[in-house]
């Protein structure tokens, strides 16, 4: 009996060391990148602004969310796949105009275009909010009184990027510290704003990019 306890537990030992082997394979792969400038300076694109172009290129503000749903024909619906996820979107809707919709296919397109180019594994964006019905931009106010009741998100122009939740793509043990996929997604952004593809602020306290889609 005391020699299948001692075989049961030396089996035991030599799976746990296998799988700590297994995780110090799991490495992080490393790539030079330029340092970025302070975002808030480079991405400080104001509501104000934004809501410019989304006043003119996005849809009235919806009361409801049954609203958006007879849409069809002014609005696409954004579906996880694989150049982004969507989160669970407790607060907004799952729905763009064309142009948005595009624009961010091109971010996610571009942002695995550019670790595919530094080869590294790919990794998808995580799309944190979307349309906001005036229903959810009431309760979003009672929570939180500081924010902005006239939001970019009521026109259907607008998404928020996390930009410390990426989703791995490749199977691979190598890994990408979350701090250098920042700074890729930044790039990314900050060609596309250049190029008066889409307007972009830095939200510190939500932990993403707000961007409005330009013309």
């Amino acid at each position: 009996m005391r020699k299948t306890q001692h075989i049961i537990s030396a089996i035991i030992i030599i799976i746990s060391l296998a799988s700590c082997q297994k995780e110090k394979k799991r490495i992080t792969h490393d790539f030079e990148l330029k340092p970025f400038p302070k975002y808030y300076l480079t991405f400080n694109d104001r509501n104000d602004k934004q809501l410019t172009v989304a006043t003119t290129i996005g849809i009235s503000p919806i009361s409801t969310r049954q609203q958006a749903l007879k849409m069809a024909d002014k609005l696409v619906e954004i579906k996880s796949n694989e150049y982004y996820t969507v989160d669970s979107l407790r607060s907004s809707l799952p729905f763009l105009v064309n142009i948005a919709a595009a624009r961010l296919d091109s971010i996610g397109i571009r942002f695995q275009d550019s670790l595919i180019s530094k080869g590294a594994p790919l990794y998808k964006i995580h799309i944190t909010s979307i349309l906001r019905s005036k229903e959810d931009i009431d309760k979003l106010h009672k929570k939180n009184t500081n924010a902005n009741v006239n939001s970019a998100h009521l026109y259907g122009t607008t998404f928020d990027i996390a930009y410390w939740r990426f989703e791995r793509v490749d199977t691979t043990d190598i890994e990408i510290d979350k701090s250098k996929l920042k700074v890729v997604l930044a790039e990314v952004l900050r060609d596309m704003k250049e190029a008066n593809k889409c307007f972009v602020k830095y939200e510190v306290k939500q932990g993403c990019f707000h961007v409005t889609a330009r013309q």
